[in-house]
């Protein structure tokens, strides 16, 4: 028999929302995570991924949480100023099983720190990637497009993935989709990749790193895929398929799109009868600049 709780972000009894009516209102980290699991199932993250519970008690009552696209031990310190019970990140804090632990060095003096101050971290990373209503269904809905369906998902799951591909209501040339991706995004220093000349109309969008999914989204018909990180191959590679790239940087890219699930969340956690504030730390920055 399957186990119901296999891959879930917490362990213990599925989360029953039927019963909201009868839970306080100040709810614990494991009931939080019951939430995410919904909104971003675990089973969708990919296999090298670490979503969840990184450090804190299930048992711990929130009151607020603040959410930072990273980890850091800064992002804690705005979580510990703003009395956060709940740092609540996209990038995992630990991604590998850890054989020691340095407290003088990340991530060991993020844990160390988070627990002498009582605040849990969680991430929701490759899973809200892929989930409906998640980080890229939420680019995709910056850049205006249309008709979006997702891909890159596994097998059984042809609903989600980490990749969003649709149309612009209009096709637009690439000088003008980037300057829509500098204005949209906040991205100063675009890098793009352009095969040949002509109009673009279908987009493919992954948030982040996404140089390895260039031929699905190829596949798929898209002209362009504008997403993070690319490198000297992956430009390579999009030329030879024909399909213009375009780097809108991987800090912009997840940066805005978690600003924009802050109010979903917070939408979500109200529906739950939850006294539950919600904040961003707006005072993150792109660890990479520009001279």
């Amino acid at each position: 028999m399957n186990d119901p709780n296999k891959g879930a972000l917490f362990k213990g009894a599925p989360f029953e929302f039927e019963s909201m009516s009868k839970l306080p209102s100040i709810p614990r980290l494991e009931q939080v995570l019951g939430l995410l699991e919904n909104m971003a199932p675990a089973n969708l993250a990919e296999p090298w991924d670490n979503p969840g519970l990184q450090v804190g008690s299930y048992s711990s009552p929130i009151k607020k949480i603040l959410l930072s696209l990273d980890p850091t031990m800064k992002a804690l310190m705005a979580a510990s100023r703003a009395q956060a019970q709940l740092l609540l990140t996209h990038h995992p804090l630990i991604f590998k099983p850890l054989t020691r632990m340095d407290v003088e060095s990340f991530p060991g003096n993020v844990i160390l720190e988070a627990a002498k101050k009582s605040i849990s971290v969680v991430a929701v990373h490759t899973n809200l990637d892929a989930a409906r209503g998640g980080m890229n269904d939420i680019l995709a809905e910056i850049m205006g497009l249309e008709d979006v369906e997702a891909f890159g998902g596994r097998e059984g799951e042809e609903d989600s993935g980490l990749g969003r591909i649709g149309y612009l209501s209009e096709p637009a040339s690439m000088q003008a989709l980037a300057e829509r991706v500098r204005t949209l995004l906040g991205t100063r220093n675009l890098r793009v990749t352009i095969p040949k000349e002509g109009p673009i109309r279908r987009i493919a969008i992954v948030g982040g790193s996404g140089g390895s999914m260039i031929p699905l989204a190829s596949e798929k018909g898209a002209d362009l895929l504008l997403t993070g990180d690319v490198g000297h191959h992956h430009a390579l590679e999009a030329k030879s398929r024909g399909m213009a790239l375009l780097d809108g940087g991987h800090f912009c890219m997840e940066k805005k799109a978690f600003n924009a699930f802050c109010p979903h969340f917070r939408e979500r956690l109200a529906e739950q009868g939850w006294d539950v504030v919600v904040e961003v730390d707006d005072d993150e920055s792109d660890p990479l600049e520009a001279i």
